[in-house]
């Protein structure tokens, strides 16, 4: 299972972007989702009114739908979900997540997160990974995170996940700080290739590359009429390169997560 929500844990709408692009890139068929009545505060997390051909009008509620796809090359299923955050009763939810996990008999969870962090858009995104089983964080090089303070709902289903005995994975993507905007695709695209990784799948999308870099050259645009933020860049493209060079352990990076964690 690989699942993304909407707030908290989705600087850039990266997370939820990837899982999204996964749903359509292996035409993944929804199959169940959690009923939002119990879970939001509809006066914080409000429906949206929409036109369906200009003429009728239709509520989408804060939704967390789950989708499967067979994934033929290695020999194995994939379900997502693609959900939102909720405001209300996270226990209670978890143990709907769990459920399916085991109803579905999936073998592993992978979350997808991002969060704002000083890095330059002119480098490769550097994504965490996290998990607390060892032979998962030697299999998949990953790391066993250290974090203590205010979690989403990401770090309460993983939670879950381990007292039910699930094994799984977190993966954070780096959004820079000093981009503004809704959306990240670049950081999307660095999580969908981690995921990849992991599964030894094929999770290519000719779309999604081509806003990455489209993204990539509106940056270059602002940057290069503010010579601020361009000073700026410079000091950050400095820092990433030290770092590469001396080849140093990810724990600054860490630490990075676990600021934007408690800040927000």
């Amino acid at each position: 299972m690989i699942a993304a929500f909407e707030g908290w844990n989705d600087a850039g709408e990266a997370a939820t972007a990837a899982v999204r692009t996964l749903v359509g890139t292996w035409n993944a068929d929804p199959f169940v989702e959690i009923d939002p009545e119990e879970f939001y505060d509809f006066t914080a997390t409000r429906p949206m009114v929409r036109l369906v051909e200009g003429r009728t009008r239709q509520l989408d509620w804060p939704a967390n739908v789950f989708s499967a796809a067979p994934l033929d090359a290695i020999d194995n299923d994939a379900i997502l979900l693609l959900g939102t955050e909720p405001g209300l009763k996270w226990r209670t939810f978890c143990e709907q997540v769990v459920e399916v996990v085991r109803e579905t008999d999936a073998r592993m969870v992978v979350t997808l997160g991002a969060l704002l962090a000083e890095v330059p858009h002119t480098r490769p995104v550097r994504v965490i990974g996290t998990a607390e089983d060892d032979e998962l964080i030697r299999r998949l090089r990953l790391r066993r995170s250290g974090y203590e303070g205010p979690t989403g709902i990401v770090g309460v289903l993983h939670d879950a996940l381990r007292r039910r005995g699930v094994p799984s994975v977190s993966l954070w993507a780096t959004v820079p700080t000093y981009v503004s905007g809704p959306s990240s695709p670049v950081a999307a695209l660095a999580l969908l290739r981690r995921v990849g990784e992991l599964l030894g799948a094929d999770v290519a999308n000719a779309d999604l590359e081509q806003e990455a870099v489209d993204y990539r050259r509106r940056i270059d645009e602002v940057v290069d009429d503010d010579e601020d933020l361009r000073d700026f860049l410079q000091r950050l493209e400095a820092a990433y390169d030290e770092d590469v060079v001396e080849d140093t352990d990810p724990a600054e990076l860490i630490a990075e997560l676990e600021r934007f964690l408690r800040e927000q």
